[in-house]
């Protein structure tokens, strides 16, 4: 089986999509794409106008946002799949993760990255809140109006 995977779908023109789905009818039958989008993807293809696309949907989720426990919980797994120790993060770095990144999990991952990195700069083992609060000082983290203010 063939699996094509598109991400950030829903900023894809719909004429795209038309195209996409005339050339998978010509594929064997093994053959699937997989759009990961926002909710207003869904909603795009919601209208009647999409009901030909809409029609060969085989499956779709919606995943909420995480709570704060599920993300410590996730940052702790990823710590465990790369056998570093939870102690990697200290309690207050993991607080300023968990709000900051809005219980998105894209999020959490780019800020413990950024994090991780950050750490490696400073010659330390353990990322504390200076870390995430400079990662959080990248334009790219900040509100709109914060980045016109500066």
């Amino acid at each position: 089986m063939l699996i094509t995977t598109i991400d950030d779908a829903h900023l894809m023109d719909i004429e795209c999509m038309r195209r996409l789905r005339l050339l998978f009818d010509e594929f064997p039958k093994n053959h699937n794409l997989l759009l990961i989008g926002q909710p207003e993807l869904l909603g795009m293809l919601r209208m009647r106008i999409n009901e030909d696309i809409r029609g060969r949907i085989t499956y779709s989720v919606t995943l909420r946002k995480l709570n704060h426990e599920q993300i410590k919980d996730y940052i702790f797994a990823q710590l465990d799949t790369i056998a570093l120790a939870h102690s990697t993060f200290t309690d207050e770095a993991l607080d300023l993760i968990c709000r900051s990144s809005e219980g998105i999990l894209r999020r959490t991952r780019n800020l413990c990255v950024s994090a991780l990195i950050e750490a490696v700069r400073d010659h330390t083992q353990t990322v504390d809140l200076d870390q995430v609060n400079r990662v959080l000082m990248q334009p790219h983290w900040r509100c709109e109006k914060d980045v016109q203010a500066i």
